[in-house]
């Protein structure tokens, strides 16, 4: 698993943003929404950013759905032809590429090996055309709601991660599927505010890297966000969630030229 310290973006280069595609059976339509957008907009990219939850769920590398398998392979694809392909974990996703433990019947190559991806830490800097800029899925900056933080801080530990992966597949399915209907139960009870980043966590994140621009996904609250650090102008940019059936979805294509959306 390899974490790089700093990834550069250079001015010939094109750099392909999305997240929350949360890919999966369960929704055949949004996967083959994004896999078509991902073969119109790869031609000519030079990088391909998937800041979290690319599926709706992982339990080990030791597992995938038929949506998830066709995702590796066209990621491996893209690979192959010279696109350097880059993944965060999301919220959904976490587990992706986390080694499993010894065992006869877990064997085979991981996330990473399997798709030609370089995993990102969370958050992470990168030189784009020059300029530092921070990357994140984004849940970590949703501080107001203190029982998903200490969820979130609970799953990131190794030491919880190696006692889920020990379990059999079927087990872990069944406790993902709990963890996820109880995640949807408790949302209708929290106010919209707590669900969203928190102001002071974004300015101290992008403080602490000492970066201009953030981009980040997660609250599936796409939008550009001018703000201003410690008395000068910053930016914000949040990727939209993907939906077929609702007509969401959407990456952030990026060169020395500008950003648009794509």
């Amino acid at each position: 698993m390899t974490e790089p310290r700093r990834i550069e973006v250079r001015p010939d280069d094109r750099a392909l943003f999305a997240s929350d595609m949360h890919l999966g059976g369960h929704d055949p339509a949004t996967a083959e929404f994004f896999l078509e957008r991902l073969r119109l907009l790869a031609p000519g990219a030079t990088h391909l950013f998937l800041l979290g939850d690319l599926f709706e769920a992982w339990v080990g590398d030791d597992w995938a759905d038929a949506v998830c398998q066709r995702t590796i392979d066209a990621l491996a694809g893209l690979s192959r032809g010279g696109c350097r392909i880059h993944v965060m974990r999301g919220n959904r996703d976490f587990l992706l590429d986390v080694p499993l433990p010894p065992s006869p019947t877990q064997a085979g190559a991981g996330f990473a090996a399997r798709t030609g991806a370089t995993m990102l830490p969370d958050p992470c800097v990168i030189s784009l055309f020059g300029e530092s800029a921070l990357l994140a899925h984004g849940d970590a900056l949703c501080t107001d709601d203190g029982d998903y933080q200490r969820f979130r801080a609970l799953t990131r530990d190794p030491s919880w991660q190696r006692a889920f992966l020990d379990k059999p597949i079927d087990e872990r399915i069944a406790i993902a599927q709990d963890l996820r209907a109880r995640s949807e139960l408790s949302k209708t009870a929290k106010a919209e505010y707590i669900m969203d980043v928190n102001a002071d966590a974004v300015d101290a994140a992008m403080r602490s890297a000492c970066v201009r621009l953030l981009i980040h996904g997660h609250t599936h609250r796409p939008a550009r966000h001018a703000i201003v650090l410690d008395g000068a102008p910053a930016m914000r940019i949040v990727l939209p969630d993907w939906d077929a059936a609702q007509g969401r979805g959407g990456m952030l294509a990026v060169t020395a030229a500008g950003i648009e959306d794509a």
